[in-house]
């Protein structure tokens, strides 16, 4: 390993570490979901999901 290896490592952990207290804060605050929160997600999904197949069977 280079020492521009060890030093990403060292900073992505230092962020990790910097981070984690903020995640844990916003989980533990965030809403609940609701009755229609999985449709929301799950139509955009579906329709990129088919634009994807559609651009797949083009070629």
């Amino acid at each position: 390993m280079g020492w521009m290896e060890i030093i990403a490592a060292i900073a992505l952990g230092a962020m990790v570490l910097y981070l984690l207290p903020r995640a844990k804060q916003m989980i533990a605050n965030s809403p609940k979901a609701e009755k229609g929160d999985w449709q929301a997600v799950i139509i955009p999904i579906l329709c990129v999901m088919g634009f994807v197949f559609l651009l797949v069977q083009m070629v």
